[in-house]
């Protein structure tokens, strides 16, 4: 695998409308495949559930990390139809809200925009009078769109005011399906936030995200209210980056950073709650077997886990002892960014080594084994097959690099992972 040539010229997000991101960037003639999106309109996969969503539900609630394009997405489904919007770290829009409730009332007959609504954190309280007295006049959905950077914090203070009356989306960083007809490693490299994926080279790329983290240690978790001093968050990051994929020890992470496991806990769950951090679960069906019960832990997006460890390129990344883990995350957060709704994922492993990387139960029962290989003529290992035989799933592949699909033993399939992803979001 070779990195792409760069292109000549300097990306910008143009403009949006119904829900897809318009790129305007000259064309790259050694990449042509890549010209395809960046001169056109890529389309967000979630706007159709939060147009779906908005005329179910009073309030739509669109989670995800800073960056990932929010804002984008929010304000062209509200240049859609009569709406409002306002910036919550934005001072001005701040002050229209001193009187909240006459100020939203005032506009019941349109969708109101509430960007970063978790910066105030007391408005939760008022919305819910303002919906139940619209749903009394007939105004019933379709009210409010929010978005929020921290997960936790959001689904904590809206569950308990909004019960009901509200659902959530979460918006990832653009994946393999949404830009179908690129080259996914660029997207490996880079990862998946706009601004790094298409900048004008892999150190302008690099300098963005190194920018992004330093931006979340240094201003974004301190407005969130921990007292967390930004060294010894960003060595946890950065070793959680070193430990990619890999069973959570916390208290190895804990003697490192000279704190207790309370503390580590404590700092990982912040991780997790502003989407950052992944941790999968271990598949715990009753099989008689010896199970690994602790946490897989995971860098979600894939540029920030380079970026973290120094990697500013292909070249740097395939020389690392990080790159096979790198892709099975990359991999990961592509299937699940494709699965349906109430799919659940989870790794399996026995104290004897029996090991599948990514176990996906469908709402219907149905059971899933993935395993993934950086490699474009993988080998099974032993573990693997007995893996196989103790959950005994109902389809099972093998995710490589590339585009080729065929049989790589009985009931296995080796496929890529565009392909895979087409399977996953077809399932119903």
């Amino acid at each position: 695998m070779r990195a792409n040539k760069e292109a000549s010229c300097t990306p910008t997000l143009g403009t949006v409308s119904g829900g897809v991101t318009q790129l305007t960037r000259g064309r790259n003639p050694a990449n042509p495949a890549f010209n395809t999106i960046i001169t056109g309109m890529i389309p967000r996969r979630i706007a159709h559930d939060i147009n779906s969503r908005l005329k179910l539900f009073p309030a739509v609630a669109l989670l995800g990390p800073r960056q990932v394009g929010k804002t984008t997405l929010a304000r062209a489904i509200a240049d859609s139809r009569e709406s409002v919007y306002l910036d919550l770290e934005n001072p001005n829009h701040i002050r229209k809200l001193a009187d909240p409730l006459r100020y939203l009332s005032a506009h019941e007959k349109r969708l109101v925009v509430l960007d970063e609504v978790q910066r105030i954190p007391g408005l939760f309280g008022t919305l819910r009078g303002i919906i139940d007295e619209g749903r009394r006049r007939g105004s019933g959905t379709g009210r409010f769109l929010m978005s929020g950077s921290a997960s936790a914090v959001l689904l904590g203070q809206a569950g308990e005011s909004l019960a009901g009356r509200i659902a959530h989306l979460e918006l990832r960083p653009f994946d393999v399906l949404e830009l179908d007809s690129a080259d996914p490693m660029r997207l490996w490299v880079r990862g998946g936030f706009p601004p790094s994926l298409l900048q004008e080279s892999e150190k302008d790329s690099f300098t963005w995200r190194e920018e992004l983290i330093r931006t979340y240690l240094e201003r974004d978790i301190p407005q969130l209210g921990p007292r967390i001093p930004a060294t010894t968050l960003r060595r946890l990051w950065t070793m959680l980056a070193h430990s990619q994929g890999q069973v959570l020890n916390a208290s190895r992470l804990a003697r490192s950073l000279s704190v207790d496991g309370k503390t580590v806990a404590r700092y990982l769950d912040l991780l997790v709650d502003l989407l950052l951090v992944r941790r999968l679960p271990p598949y715990l069906a009753n099989l008689g077997k010896r199970l690994v019960k602790s946490p897989k832990i995971y860098v979600r997006d894939s540029g920030l886990l380079h970026a973290l460890l120094g990697l500013v390129d292909m070249e740097a990344l395939l020389g690392h002892p990080v790159a096979g883990d790198s892709w099975e995350g990359f991999v990961i957060e592509n299937i699940l960014g494709a699965a349906p709704p109430r799919v659940q994922a989870s790794f399996y492993r026995t104290a004897d080594g029996a090991e599948i990387d990514l176990v996906l139960e469908l709402p219907r029962g149905e059971i899933w084994a993935v395993e993934i290989k950086n490699a474009h003529s993988p080998s099974l290992r032993k573990g693997f097959h007995i893996a196989q035989r103790d959950i005994q799933p109902d389809r099972s592949f093998v995710v490589c690099p590339g585009t080729e699909r065929y049989p790589i033993a009985d009931g296995i399939e080796a496929i890529g992972l565009r392909d895979l992803c087409r399977e996953v979001t077809a399932w119903t």
